[in-house]
């Protein structure tokens, strides 16, 4: 704490909550007339025990068209390398996965009330398989309910997430279709170590169900890991997370982690500049 002090102290500005964060999001969304350019490299290592490697790079153009309303639009390219998971092909491939739609609307600010409190909603429609790299078409929605607050003004910030994800895939190959849906609760704290600089963690915990309307459950799993912002410049910033998958359990089963709805390792970088 000492050490960390002099950086609180000297800090002037408030915390801007928009993307500090690695797997979650923060209730703020950026001033009117504000726009951004975004790349957001993701990698997911680990998957059935077996040899499985997925990246997606994606990249972005948010825009902040009225008060208290962020819009992004995005296209994703994937990187898939697998071996011996079972229920899912071997392949090695590179290929334009899909494109994104994020909307996010800000109701309360902590300027004006105890916490911030954002809702969001990212559409995304892929000609590839997020985790089996299989081509089809899939479609999916993320809706997320954001809270923070900061705890010590100027020098930590705490911040809440849950969400709930239905998926619809129908695959190429044998016309099979898949439906699922995904909640989860997500918690995570920073602290500002130097004016541009800061660190914390993040926790994630998601049940997983057969079906778009949370039918049979079919596992569970808890990330956690640590994050780390930096402010480059005044126009640009860069993110930097990793968790991994502290417990997990698929339905029916025992052990200790859920390797079958769920990778091992997740980790993601982000970089962002205003133009």
């Amino acid at each position: 704490m000492a050490v960390v002090a002099p950086a609180c102290v000297d800090a002037e500005e408030s915390f801007d909550t928009e993307h500090i964060f690695g797997f979650m999001i923060g209730t703020d969304i950026g001033n009117v007339g504000e726009r951004e350019f975004q790349t957001q490299t993701t990698s997911r290592l680990g998957n059935g025990g077996a040899a499985f490697r997925a990246l997606e790079h994606e990249v972005a153009i948010e825009l902040v068209p009225l008060p208290n309303l962020r819009v992004e639009v995005g296209g994703t390219a994937s990187l898939h390398d697998i071996t011996g998971v079972p229920d899912i092909g071997d392949r090695r491939q590179f290929n334009f996965q899909g494109a994104s739609l994020d909307l996010r609307y800000r109701l309360l600010s902590r300027e004006r009330a105890p916490f911030g409190f954002t809702i969001a909603a990212e559409l995304h429609g892929d000609r590839i398989g997020e985790t089996s790299g299989a081509k089809g078409r899939m479609y999916g929605t993320e809706f997320t309910l954001a809270f923070d607050r900061e705890l010590i003004p100027n020098f930590a910030i705490g911040a809440v997430n849950l969400t709930y994800q239905p998926e619809w895939a129908r695959f190429e190959v044998g016309g099979a279709s898949e439906k699922s849906s995904t909640v989860g609760a997500a918690f995570a704290g920073l602290v500002r170590v130097r004016p541009n600089v800061l660190l914390g963690g993040e926790m994630r915990y998601f049940r997983h169900y057969e079906g778009i309307g949370l039918g049979e459950f079919s596992g569970q799993a808890l990330f956690v890991g640590p994050t780390a912002y930096f402010q480059l410049s005044e126009r640009s910033r860069l993110t930097m997370s990793w968790s991994m998958q502290a417990w997990g359990r698929p339905a029916g089963a025992g052990g200790n982690l859920d390797l079958v709805n769920f990778e091992r390792h997740h980790a993601r970088l982000i970089f962002g500049v205003n133009f």
